[in-house]
């Protein structure tokens, strides 16, 4: 099932120490670009954030999907809970795309899932190049208080209903941001968005707050050129 979701995209590798693998899609006259924060102990092959990301290339958004740990690093487990050290990783991938030829002109936004959520709150904070932020069965909290306040980036959070306490921890994130922000709880679902249905509600959800903040960060800049040529 990975293997056909990933068809229409390109297996690249980000440079440094240690080097990220990631799976980069690129659709014709892409809106933007929707670059993903996996959980713990997942990576680019996660099913859910591959079809979340297949839906949203078919919807006109460049998706990357990495790994935000290399092999060695994802066995000790100090790692996979690190915000910061996710946090800058993220922040690693924003730079790269903002040099790589065919993401270059693209404003990024981030996905992330459960701890990822957190790490990319916490990349967001103070970064005004992003456009936005989704969380699923995210923990924002682990973004930390001053950086949740840091946010400009317009915020969604979605929960299943059956996630009580990430319901509670998302509620008092929302509290903390200052930003843009909404929370949403899908019915029927629980963590990971297994039941039927929750994850497709999760992707129309998502696209429509990617694809609504990314044409709100185009528009001004449309209209200042309309204005300047007069």
């Amino acid at each position: 099932m990975v293997e056909s979701i990933l068809e229409d995209t390109q297996e690249v590798l980000l440079q440094g120490d240690p080097p990220l693998a990631a799976f980069l899609g690129v659709p014709a006259d892409p809106l933007g670009l929707v670059i993903f924060a996996h959980g713990s102990g997942s990576g680019r092959f996660s099913p859910r954030n591959n079809y979340v990301a297949k839906t949203l290339r078919d919807a006109g958004l460049a998706t990357l999907l990495l790994d935000l740990l290399s092999p060695s690093e994802e066995r000790d487990r100090d790692n996979v809970f690190d915000i910061v050290l996710l946090a800058s990783r993220l922040k690693r991938a924003t730079d790269w795309a903002a040099q790589f030829q065919a993401t270059r002109d693209l404003r990024p936004a981030y996905f992330g899932s459960s701890t990822g959520a957190g790490a990319a709150l916490r990349a967001a904070a103070g970064d005004r190049r992003i456009a936005s932020v989704v969380s699923r069965g995210g923990r924002p909290d682990l973004a930390g208080s001053a950086s949740l306040g840091a946010v400009t980036a317009p915020t969604l959070l979605i929960v299943g209903s059956l996630d009580g306490q990430v319901i509670e921890l998302n509620k008092a994130a929302a509290d903390t941001l200052t930003c843009p922000h909404k929370l949403t709880i899908v019915q029927g679902a629980s963590h990971l968005f297994e039941e039927p249905g929750t994850l497709d509600q999760v992707v129309d959800l998502a696209g429509g707050w990617f694809r609504s903040n990314f044409a709100a960060s185009i528009e001004p800049k449309s209209r200042a050129g309309s204005q300047s040529g007069k």
